[in-house]
């Protein structure tokens, strides 16, 4: 089934906006466009609903269910528990929180694995438990292609080991890694699995619980939505963790890792989301389905759409002079999140590409490590095209157009 872009593009203001008229948004691996049904809840709550939530006057009490509701369906759609699923400010925080609660957890001489694939939310703060005594150990991507071996990860698994983090897939090297293989062989060592699903997840909500990880993060302002940071931690991990809240919500499950009080609006919005890929599902295939089966038919369709598009742009850029693809050239295996090491600075040739109506960017992305590692020059950084379901064919031409002109 073919991915219907009118109508998807139909769904988003921006795309109606004048002031970006003849514009073509390629950086969105920063944050994507917000769809209206995000927006429209976003206001309602704003202009209907802002008070304090959950009290017995009608205004606080819609205002709590549309909190619940928010909690309710996205869960439904990662396939987990409604207390599984928490909202925090962004996934960063959402991360320290977590670093917090192993860290009170482990013990001197306990070790975690994180890599040098991530963006710094995955592993700054798990590196920083070495302070507490915790032995950090490093699985490092292959320098040419900023592929993970799973292999080398089997090498660093013994019974020390309390923690693996990796992302579902990297931000500057594009790669999607075999998330279930991963928790697999983690698991089988007696290890929890943390996933950084932020630059995975706008190219479709996954079934967590089919999916394996004890713990998946992503960020609603990258998948269409609100500024939130969303994280499920499952049940055995989540009550075994001490409470990060305030001691009398330590019952609570998903208010165990939200230290401070929830922007209530936000969280509200974040229902939109779950509206929007209703929307798509009954547009495009119709039919009852529950949360989670409509979820998986969705991210399929996203998913192939991108993927098309994709392999386009990898031809145009693999095998230019002076310039070097960071990661694969086959758009199977990777999402649509390009990144190209030039004999300049990525920012500067962002610079013109804006000239030309592109929006995209250049630097390190938070992805220092994974760039180093690389051999990519600091000073330089990379130019980082991304783009996801909603962009089309005109806009892809327009890229491929400016880049001969630029590279």
């Amino acid at each position: 089934m073919k991915l219907d872009t009118e109508f998807v593009r139909s769904q988003f203001p921006a795309f109606a906006e004048p002031a970006l008229q003849g514009q073509a948004f390629f950086e969105n691996a920063g944050g994507s466009y917000t769809c209206g049904a995000v927006i429209d809840r976003l206001t309602r709550f704003y202009t209907q609903r802002k008070v304090q939530p959950y009290a017995p006057y009608a205004a606080s009490t819609l205002g709590g269910e549309e909190m619940d509701e928010a909690r309710m369906r996205m869960s439904a759609i990662l396939g987990v528990a409604p207390d599984e699923l928490s909202f925090g400010p962004s996934t960063s925080q959402n991360v320290y929180v977590l670093a917090q609660a192993f860290g009170q957890m482990m013990e001197a001489g306990d070790a975690i694995i994180v890599t040098n694939q991530d963006h710094e939310a995955n592993t700054g703060p798990w590196r920083r438990l070495a302070e507490r005594g915790i032995e950090v150990r490093e699985w490092q991507i292959d320098p040419e292609s900023g592929h993970l071996n799973p292999d080398d990860l089997e090498d660093l698994l013994d019974e020390k080991v309390r923690l693996v983090c990796f992302p579902h897939c990297s931000n500057v090297v594009g790669e999607i890694n075999p998330v279930t293989e991963i928790t697999a062989l983690a698991h089988a060592a007696g290890a929890f699995v943390c996933v950084d699903g932020v630059s995975y997840a706008p190219h479709g909500f996954v079934d967590v619980g089919n999916l394996g990880p004890d713990i998946y993060l992503f960020s609603a302002y990258k998948t269409y939505g609100p500024h939130q940071g969303l994280m499920v931690v499952r049940r055995a991990l989540a009550e075994l963790l001490p409470n990060q809240g305030h001691f009398f919500n330590g019952d609570c499950l998903y208010k165990r890792f939200t230290p401070a009080g929830p922007d209530h609006a936000q969280v509200a919005a974040c229902a939109g989301m779950a509206d929007y890929i209703d929307t798509l599902y009954v547009h495009h295939v119709g039919g009852d389905a529950d949360a989670t089966a409509r979820g998986v038919a969705v991210h399929d369709l996203m998913r192939g759409h991108e993927t098309g598009l994709l392999q386009q742009l990898l031809d145009a850029v693999k095998a230019r002079n002076a310039v070097r693809l960071i990661g694969s050239d086959h758009a199977q295996g990777r999402a649509p999140t390009v990144a190209l090491a030039l004999n300049r600075s990525g920012e500067a040739v962002a610079k013109e590409l804006a000239t030309k109506g592109i929006m995209a960017g250049g630097g390190d992305f938070y992805a220092v490590r994974a760039l180093q590692a690389m051999g990519v020059k600091a000073e330089h950084g990379v130019l980082r095209l991304s783009f996801t379901h909603y962009t089309n064919q005109a806009e892809i031409d327009q890229l491929l157009t400016a880049l001969d002109d630029v590279l």
